[in-house]
């Protein structure tokens, strides 16, 4: 396993989330210190939230670190957050639909912004949009706007705080272009668990070249001829490795990779961010995380980006 490689670009991601609060807290959990209330999605929604607020924010998030929202089940606990919540984020593009049912059952009148609709680029299809660290930005500038809708008195912070979140994560970006570009081309081939990295890949110039499961669902099922065929297409372009993602079972990764003659490499934080303390438990950590284990993977660890 590709267990070191990637350090030193974590060294930005842990720089930039030392002063964010820890990733899990879920509904009921509220700051009694902060001004207003916020619903938020997914992890990686909640995430964002909380480097916008600040202080001032009390986010309930429904997804906790290494669930799947593709099958998420929202709970009881989700409609009375909805009721307290100012604001309620959601990430869009088909990826949590459940919120629409939790909506119809609670009480409340917050405003509900959708962040795939502030993403620059869109992919057909395809919910994941902060894999492109620009879609992040942009998010952050809508966040910040709905925020100070909701509490004027901090609309101030709201924006300071979304403009410094933005040149980190713009650095990370130009990080991870320095780092993709040291890496020749043809190795920059990825396969995934699913079709999820579409807009990292167009951000970076990596080719897809295929999913175990073929689509941006991880509900759907590969037929077997898929899965020969992606066998074969591996072998054939020789890729190093294979990426799983973190939650998920690598049973899958682990034989297709054996069959193909490629490894198994560091999972990737695909649709949900890690636990507090892994190297995927904020957004900035894992888009660094996922970089440099694709880097290491592509390479067969002869290339990383340590220092960054």
């Amino acid at each position: 396993m590709l267990v070191d490689a990637r350090r030193g670009m974590m060294l930005v991601a842990v720089a930039a989330a030392a002063t964010v609060t820890a990733a899990g807290c879920g509904a009921g959990e509220e700051d009694s210190a902060a001004e207003v209330t916020a619903v938020a999605t997914t992890t990686q929604v909640a995430d964002l939230v909380r480097n916008v607020g600040g202080e001032r924010v009390a986010v309930e998030q429904f997804l906790q670190p290494g669930s799947d929202p593709h099958e998420y089940e929202p709970r009881p606990s989700d409609a009375a957050a909805l009721e307290d919540a100012a604001v309620v984020f959601r990430s869009g593009g088909g990826l949590d639909d459940f919120l629409d049912g939790v909506i119809e059952n609670a009480g409340g009148d917050a405003e509900t912004v959708t962040l795939i609709d502030s993403a620059t680029a869109v992919r057909a299809d395809d919910p994941h949009w902060w894999q492109d660290p620009r879609n992040a930005v942009a998010a952050a500038e809508t966040i910040a706007d709905a925020l100070a809708a909701a509490d004027p008195a901090g609309a101030g912070d709201y924006r300071r705080n979304a403009r410094e979140y933005a040149a980190t994560i713009e650095r990370l970006d130009q990080a991870i272009g320095r780092c993709m570009k040291r890496v020749p081309a043809a190795q920059r081939q990825l396969v995934t668990t699913h079709d999820s990295y579409g807009y990292f890949a167009d951000r970076y110039d990596v080719e897809i070249l295929g999913a175990l499961i073929p689509s941006a669902s991880t509900e759907a099922q590969p037929s077997a001829g898929e899965t020969a065929a992606l066998v074969e297409r591996i072998g054939a372009e020789r890729v190093e490795a294979i990426f799983p993602e973190s939650p998920l079972d690598p049973d899958l990764e682990q034989v297709v990779a054996d069959e193909a003659g490629a490894i198994v490499g560091d999972p990737l934080w695909a649709d949900s961010l890690g636990p507090e303390g892994s190297g995927g438990a904020t957004y900035v950590g894992a888009l660094a995380s996922d970089a440099e284990a694709m880097v290491a993977g592509f390479t067969g660890d002869q290339v990383s980006c340590p220092g960054l």
